[in-house]
């Protein structure tokens, strides 16, 4: 999409920036802050201090980027808050550096805030020259400063200040430490932006031979544009598409000459012109840090910093994530899927609501129809309800609390580290892991996660692996809940899983076309997580888990309900039944099966029921089938959306043959080897 035009009277140099938020802010007559910065620098942390809370959390207009907004107070004013997606610089690779640039440019934000992290400032100092030479009214946050002061790492605050020519504040904001002095400048930026329109100066020299380009371009730009002409002109010789569409919109012929202008520049380099204007941004930073970091003699190296790195090493990175893995099988596959489903399950609604609710609508209601919709065998209370509430309900909140610690704590870039070898040879690299892992919360948020993944061949394997091997958190607790009692099967399923996982994603790698990415990633440091935070993410995902699956749970239950009444289910069951015979399962599975089209949590909850009829050979070739069998309704419709229904449509396809496959490839070998399990 292009960069939005604003519609106000051409300026000499640049647009002023409103003091109000554009209409896609929740408060349009408030001034806007937007706080932006790389992912792992302290941005949502802000957030809170700014509005107190997560007030509101949508969708980007136009996208599946998720954008947190909310209302503050400062100096008795009240503003609009914005935290947009991470990004790195005004030339955007991704869909969330797209949405942050669109909030920047279509929002007009009265204060920009950006959060840079005190340790890295070589890597994040580009992007505030960028947002000084384009116009945009910037305070800068060096955050962090605690940790880079236990490094002995010294960042001379004012010396910063005076350089970049605009407010900087040292904070270390997980402690509050600079919260109100940051505060008070961002507040007094905001009556600067609106009084006072000062055209900024570049802190960026570049070669000569692109100044002479950038005159050139700026001279035969008469458009109104969001930001300077100076930045308009950078970005357009790094053939910004976004910007060279918005540019042959407003001037016509005259960008026929700008795009020969910009060929002619080219010529006189021998890399392409983002590569060396980048590289010239990163030198204009490193100049001025020179003046400002004061790096200590000797290295610092603190038990945090050597955890990091064992972490990161293969030795010793593989067993700390099987320890971490032990931990959460423990906490999610023990604690939750067998003490808390048992207390709910059979010590709650087995022994009293199951059998009140079907006495009830015995005593009072007299149409059996009726009745088999809210109680017996497939009801929405006494089947939907007791698997959200009693099944999965323990599993998905122990795995939330989990998922939250080990977000929290700084692991997950550590663990992208680690597996980043080993995806490149599945066509994606480490930065791969953050979907995959959400995956394990929910399969259809991580497909909209696979966004942020810069190619469309990694998003397409991406997306094909989340909805072959990668059971979601309801699915996998089940699953895990199913198999505690056997180590082996445990062990054996997580085999054919990893294997199946492994050898799909080598072979479609080779399959998809497509040029393989570059894998970078802010790492934060290892923290110990805080309550706070870990209580906050599990309660806004809990809320979530309410509000979209419990509801999913009643239509499913209705819509089995009909299929009963009709006699399509019992049809559907039937026409799977062979299927499920050729696997070696007995033929009351095909109604987890069945279960599995609608979600494949239900489906396993269904499989939960049936654990006392198979044995442990059967239980290890049904969770291996069920686990890679078709994606739920929900992911094959963002599937739709994101990648298209003919990819959608063509990884379903491969998907329902290739479970069975497997499962009967997997019972035949059991049988012959005489496996028993």
């Amino acid at each position: 999409m292009p960069i939005p035009l604003t519609r106000q009277k051409p300026a000499p140099e640049t647009t002023a920036p409103s003091c109000h938020g554009g209409p896609q802010a929740d408060i349009t007559d408030l001034p806007l802050l937007a706080i932006v910065g790389c992912p792992n620098v302290g941005k949502s942390v802000l957030f809170n201090i700014l509005t107190g809370a997560y007030v509101s959390v949508s969708n980007y207009p136009g996208t599946t980027v998720e954008v947190s907004r909310g209302k503050g107070r400062l100096d008795n004013r009240e503003m609009g808050v914005v935290d947009t997606p991470g990004m790195y610089r005004l030339l955007p690779i991704t869909e969330e550096e797209r949405v942050a640039r669109q909030i920047l440019l279509h929002e007009r934000p009265a204060v920009v805030i950006q959060v840079a992290d005190a340790k890295n400032l070589g890597r994040m100092l580009p992007m505030t020259l960028q947002l000084i030479e384009a116009g945009l009214p910037v305070v800068l946050d060096v955050n962090l400063m605690d940790e880079a002061e236990r490094m002995g790492l010294r960042v001379d605050v004012e010396a910063l200040e005076q350089a970049l020519g605009i407010p900087v504040v040292g904070t270390a904001l997980p402690s509050g430490r600079g919260a109100a002095r940051l505060k008070e400048r961002v507040a007094a930026q905001a009556q600067t932006s609106c009084a006072d329109q000062a055209a900024p100066r570049s802190a960026i020299h570049y070669h000569p031979t692109i100044e002479t380009a950038l005159n050139d371009i700026q001279e035969r730009l008469h458009g109104t544009y969001a930001m300077t002409r100076r930045a308009i002109a950078v970005l357009l010789l790094q053939s910004d598409a976004e910007v060279i569409t918005l540019v042959q919109e407003q001037e016509g012929q005259r960008a026929d000459e700008i795009l020969q202008i910009i060929q002619a520049t080219q010529t006189h380099f021998g890399h392409p012109l983002p590569y060396v204007i980048g590289r010239q941004q990163h030198q204009a930073a490193q100049r001025i840090l020179q003046q400002v970091i004061q790096n200590p003699e000797w290295r610092v190296t603190g038990l945090g910093e050597r955890i990091s790195d064992a972490m990161i090493k293969p030795l010793t990175g593989i067993p700390i994530l099987l320890l971490a893995l032990f931990v959460l099988y423990e906490f999610v596959g023990v604690f939750g899927a067998q003490t808390l489903v048992g207390l709910l399950e059979e010590g709650v609604f087995e022994a009293y609501i199951n059998p009140w609710v079907n006495q009830v609508l015995a005593t009072f209601i007299p149409w059996e129809v009726v009745r088999s919709l809210f109680g017996g065998e497939y009801g929405v209370i006494t089947l939907g309800l007791r698997y959200a509430i009693a099944l999965l309900l323990p599993i998905v909140g122990t795995f939330f609390i989990a998922f939250s610690i080990i977000e929290d704590s700084g692991y997950l870039p550590r663990l992208a580290m680690l597996v980043d070898r080993v995806f490149k040879r599945i066509g994606l690299n480490g930065r791969a892991v953050i979907p995959m892992v959400l995956g394990f919360g929910c399969d259809t948020m991580a497909t909209i996660v696979t966004r942020t993944l810069e190619t469309r061949r990694e998003r397409i394997l991406a997306t094909m692996l989340l909805a072959l091997a990668i059971p979601c958190s309801a699915q996998l607790g089940v699953m895990l809940g199913l198999m505690s009692g056997y180590p082996v099967l445990l062990i054996a399923w997580i085999a054919v899983v990893l294997g199946i996982f492994l050898l799909v994603g080598l072979l479609a790698a080779k399959v998809i076309p497509g040029e393989r990415p570059a894998f970078y990633m802010e790492m934060p440091p290892l923290r110990l997580p805080t309550l706070t935070n870990v209580l906050v993410k599990t309660y806004t995902r809990m809320e979530w888990y309410f509000r979209e699956v419990l509801p999913t749970f009643v239509i499913a239950s209705v819509i089995i309900w009909l299929g009963n009444l009709t006699g399509l289910f019992d049809a559907a069951v039937r026409g799977l039944q062979p299927l499920v015979r050729l696997i070696g399962l007995p033929d009351e599975t095909a109604v987890a099966f069945l279960f599995g089209f609608f979600r494949r949590d239900y489906g396993a909850a269904g499989l939960y029921d049936l654990r006392s009829i198979m044995t442990g050979a059967q239980l290890l070739v049904a969770t291996v089938t069920l686990t890679l069998f078709v994606p739920c309704i929900a992911q094959f419709a963002v599937t739709i959306k994101e990648r298209g229904w003919k990819v959608a449509v063509g990884i379903t396809a491969f998907i329902f043959p290739f479970a069975f496959l497997v499962g009967g490839l997997l019972n035949g070998l059991l049988q012959l080897l005489g496996v028993t399990l």
